[in-house]
């Protein structure tokens, strides 16, 4: 059957965050939710967004790419808003004890709470897999194991998310030994080909950078979720800004601009939303006319 609707996909500004939603929409109508992360900020939250704003109180796919803090900060949020997480989708290395054993030395917020328990207890089969109900969209994951790595950064899952030919790639926290292990594998190679847009790993910063993934993986923008002057980040955007300019000279243009473009980051462009039609088509616009 030919695809139709569109699939709607928002990378929000939670500053040195992350957290994206998408959902596939046709006529008007929108299908079921998906969300990547759960960032938040002192003035905004994916629960709140998603109960009052959107009038849901379930989340039919939450994929959760980091085991840090940063990637889950409004996950006790949901359970408090009454929100409905029926899918967990992350990696499952390490086992629950072995995870707590690590977060340990950081400290156990409730969201890392929440997370090493619904990591522990999402463990049937699912009965309605995303790329069955979800409009068309489909979804690959890849990961390391542990005991391999022993580190939540490079334990990170990686997603890749694909309508009509359009895919985005969420990398996580991968840093440049996650990634060497990944590219060992032929199918995470081949599923870097043809990726449109890469989320940069680790929010931007120099460790979440690996050369070899642009051999095969051209994307035509990049997008760092960051804030103003975190870790240095900003100062791996001129070499996210080549790697795209290596391969597509003119960018993409953002439709509330009309600015060409290589690398968006939410610090300078607020929200970055992306709406491709059924023939993989897609528009962007952003929050600010950054």
């Amino acid at each position: 059957m030919a695809l139709q609707g569109e699939m709607i996909l928002r990378v929000w500004d939670v500053e040195h965050g992350a957290c994206a939603m998408l959902h596939h929409q046709l006529n008007g109508v929108a299908g079921r939710l998906a969300m990547i992360d759960s960032g938040d900020t002192a003035d905004w939250s994916p629960s709140t967004f998603i109960k009052n704003q959107l009038g849901r109180n379930q989340l039919d796919y939450l994929f959760i790419t980091n085991a840090d803090q940063d990637h889950m900060s409004d996950l006790e949020g949901l359970w408090d808003e009454g929100i409905k997480v029926k899918t967990l989708t992350r990696n499952p290395h390490p086992p629950a004890d072995e995870l707590r054993k690590i977060k340990a030395a950081g400290g156990l917020s409730s969201d890392i709470e929440r997370f090493l328990n619904i990591h522990a207890t999402y463990n049937q089969p699912v009965t309605e897999p995303f790329n069955d109900y979800m409009g068309g969209i489909t979804r690959k994951t890849f990961y390391n194991k542990f005991p391999d790595f022993k580190d939540t950064n490079n334990l990170s899952c990686a997603v890749f998310i694909e309508f009509a030919g359009f895919k985005i790639l969420f990398p996580g926290d991968l840093e440049e030994a996650g990634w060497q292990a990944l590219l060992k594998r032929q199918d995470f190679r081949n599923e870097l080909i043809g990726v449109d847009v890469l989320v940069a790993s680790h929010h931007g910063r120099e460790n979440g950078y690996c050369e070899d993934v642009f051999d095969y993986c051209q994307p035509r923008v990049v997008v760092m979720s960051d804030k103003a002057i975190v870790h240095s980040t900003q100062g791996m955007t001129q070499t996210y800004r080549q790697r795209v300019i290596d391969n597509w000279p003119e960018g993409v243009t953002v439709a509330n601009t009309m600015k060409q473009r290589h690398v968006l980051t939410t610090r300078k462009d607020g929200w970055i939303q992306f709406v491709v039609d059924a023939n993989g088509n897609f528009t962007i616009t952003t929050e600010y006319n950054g």
